[in-house]
């Protein structure tokens, strides 16, 4: 059976980059594994080193994003530019006297109010990857995140070691532990997220809007009263969506009967949930 349509709070008025968060209890990922979810997409990234402000940021993503995967001991490698500041950094780091941050930033693939979902940053000590474990890094990136847009000139493979983590997002703000990250998976559906929610808003508009009928008694008379309907998030546990008017937006999440592992599970329990819906 569905749990009922969980509605969460909104924000009026001009929230700057605030978001809704819940106000009852949900299923809901883990904050490490919303942290390792974002490490390992292709969410924008930027690797930061504290007291270098005279270094030009380097870029992870946006314009050309390079890619990032998770060793087994929780390590995070990224691929730079040759070039780039942190590469030219690490290349003269020893083990532990190089200290890094990565910045995520997560940001709806629809357009909605508010559109940055949240925000991740992973903290730790940055070195180049040795010759001697190129080979097996480099297979770790190629297995990972799909490769982003071509990349001219000699690229290098840097290991992040992580020290800490945080995570601000849809669920909250909450601190990651190094071990906790480790041991954490990224979500299943997050390498489809993007594409699955443009094709539910552009084409299945009126089904989404009608999930409304699940939220209580007052669903479609409080859905009536706000101008657009749109799906915001898609995890293994669940849908969010986020109703928008004038100067203001609320969220309310649908779970699914249970947590979801691939694409079949995935249609299933959406047409299970549009089912219900429509009974």
């Amino acid at each position: 059976m569905f749990r009922p349509g969980i509605p969460l709070s909104g924000t009026d008025g001009d929230a700057g980059p605030g978001q809704p968060r819940p106000v009852e209890d949900a299923r809901q990922p883990t904050a490490a594994e919303r942290v390792r979810t974002l490490v390992e997409s292709s969410v924008s990234a930027r690797l930061r080193i504290p007291g270098a402000e005279h270094l030009p940021e380097d870029p992870l993503g946006g314009s050309a994003p390079l890619r990032r995967a998770v060793t087994p001991d929780g390590d995070v490698l990224v691929q730079v530019t040759a070039d780039a500041p942190a590469a030219r950094a690490a290349a003269h780091a020893q083990h532990d006297d190089l200290t890094a941050v990565m910045e995520l930033t997560d940001v709806a693939p629809v357009a909605v109010p508010h559109r940055v979902r949240g925000q991740a940053w992973v903290a730790g000590w940055l070195t180049a990857v040795p010759g001697t474990d190129h080979a097996r890094c480099a297979g770790l990136l190629s297995r990972g995140q799909p490769e982003g847009p071509e990349v001219h000139g000699p690229q290098v493979l840097l290991r992040l070691e992580v020290g800490e983590a945080r995570v601000d997002d849809l669920w909250g703000e909450e601190h990651v532990e190094p071990e906790e990250f480790a041991a954490a998976a990224p979500d299943p559906l997050a390498r489809h997220e993007a594409e699955l929610l443009q094709h539910l808003a552009a084409a299945h508009g009126d089904r989404v809007r009608g999930l409304c009928s699940l939220l209580g008694d007052d669903g479609e008379e409080l859905c009536g009263a706000w101008d657009r309907v749109a799906p915001l998030s898609l995890d293994r546990y669940g849908m969010r969506l986020r109703f928008a008017g004038p100067g203001r937006c609320f969220d309310a999440r649908f779970e699914f009967p249970e947590p979801v592992g691939d694409l079949t599970a995935l249609r299933r329990a959406m047409h299970r949930l549009f089912e219900a819906a429509g009974s």
